[in-house]
């Protein structure tokens, strides 16, 4: 697009803010009026690294961060013809249906641009097969974005369950993962893990396995989308990589992890000391997602796997648990934290002490801290016992023997 163009960034029907491009590759972020009188200054409103401001401000790693990664940018790069690091064209292109609440659009969003194209078993199964050349099922016809690397398509269930690709920026509601060939299990290993944390209290997204022509899949329910009163409604989220202003490509691509300059615990925990509405109750649920991390052996919780929610403008929550995935199961995969324990670097060296050491860096309590995660460790290894998960799984035994050595 020329220089000096300019889209819109809209939330529940407002625009809330001007996405301008006045050099390449730089983005900027210029709230409008409306949104400057929908919230204290210096809130949050797109994001904790946009604060709300009456001057812009640099949102390119915001910006960039609604994208995916990797094999799967390079394909809607090519097929929207522009090159990889055109993140504003990109949008343009692509920004209808993004995470959380925003629509990026130049002109007014529309319903009546909405569609969906029912799949059948075999239409579904052939999207599948097509996803290295159409990742996220991004066709012509397709507005959509979602970050990340993993091969996933994005799906609207239909009123009578069956499924559709969503069409002219109409809001997805369930992400569909592709069992990795290299890691079999993968998404089974996935799917046990989600169940055994809302088995155990945690707040954690819906999943379910299925089989597709032949090919294990996961879907999961979107947890920035909500259907009320009949009408789907987009919830604003965004992920620690984005509310923090780092750029996942940064690093070599590894700014995503602490080691690559990333999102850290206490960093984290600082954005919700500043804007949660109830600080100690979300301090608290992050404890409980470090000990449940530590717990399944998930060396992979970086900055774009933890997210927060905007349930009103100004405030933020800690999201549901997702993309829970024991990396110890696979010895070939990564082992050590995506984010540091305690200053403990070693997944599988980590200790109650370190989860208890890493809350008090947070000036958490350190009785509350001790509480909160023994009783993490304690509802978990409570709901493998009672069956919320096949005793005889692989993730069973290895969360039993995790939760054995950290309560030992």
């Amino acid at each position: 697009m020329a220089r000096g163009s300019r889209l819109g960034a809209w939330m529940d029907g407002a625009r809330v803010a001007d996405l301008e491009q006045p050099r390449w590759p730089q983005i900027r972020c210029r709230y409008s009026e409306e949104a400057l009188r929908s919230a204290p200054l210096n809130s949050p409103l797109l994001s904790c690294s946009l604060p709300l401001r009456d001057r812009p401000a640099d949102a390119t790693a915001f910006c960039r961060g609604l994208l995916p990664e990797g094999q799967a940018l390079q394909a809607l790069a090519a097929n929207a013809g522009v090159a990889v690091n055109a993140t504003f064209d990109l949008l343009a292109r692509y920004g209808r249906d993004v995470a959380g609440a925003l629509v990026i659009d130049a002109e007014e969003p529309s319903r009546r641009r909405f569609g969906a194209h029912p799949y059948t078993q075999q239409s579904l199964a052939a999207a599948i097969d097509e996803l290295d050349e159409y990742p996220l099922g991004a066709h012509d016809d397709s507005e959509l974005s979602l970050a990340g690397m993993q091969d996933k398509l994005l799906l609207v269930r239909l009123e009578d369950g069956s499924w559709a690709r969503p069409l002219g920026g109409r809001p997805s509601t369930h992400i569909l993962k592709v069992d990795d060939p290299r890691h079999p299990g993968l998404v089974e290993s996935e799917h046990l893990c989600l169940e055994l944390a809302r088995a155990a209290g945690l707040s954690a997204v819906r999943s379910d396995l299925t089989e597709v022509g032949g090919t294990t899949c996961l879907i999961v329910s979107r947890f920035d989308r909500e259907l009320s009163g009949g009408e789907l409604r987009r919830l604003h989220q965004e992920d620690l990589c984005q509310a923090l202003g780092i750029d996942p490509d940064g690093a070599r691509g590894r700014a995503k992890y602490e080691s690559g300059g990333g999102p850290s615990l206490r960093r984290t925990a600082a954005l919700l000391d500043a804007y949660a509405a109830e600080p100690e109750t979300e301090l608290d649920r992050l404890l409980a997602a470090v000990a449940f991390t530590a717990a399944i052996g998930n060396a992979d919780a970086h900055g774009k796997n933890l997210a927060l929610l905007h349930p009103t403008p100004g405030t933020i929550a800690l999201a549901p648990l997702y993309d829970t995935v024991p990396t110890a199961l696979w010895p070939n995969l990564r082992t050590d934290a995506a984010m540091a324990i305690g200053g403990q670097v070693s997944l599988a060296d980590v200790t109650l002490a370190d989860i208890v050491r890493e809350a008090r860096s947070w000036s958490h309590p350190e009785d509350r801290a001790r509480r909160v995660a023994t009783d993490t460790l304690e509802k978990l290894a409570a709901a493998i016992g009672r069956g919320a998960i096949p005793s005889d799984s692989p993730v069973a035994s290895l969360v039993s023997e995790r939760i054995e050595r950290l309560l030992a």
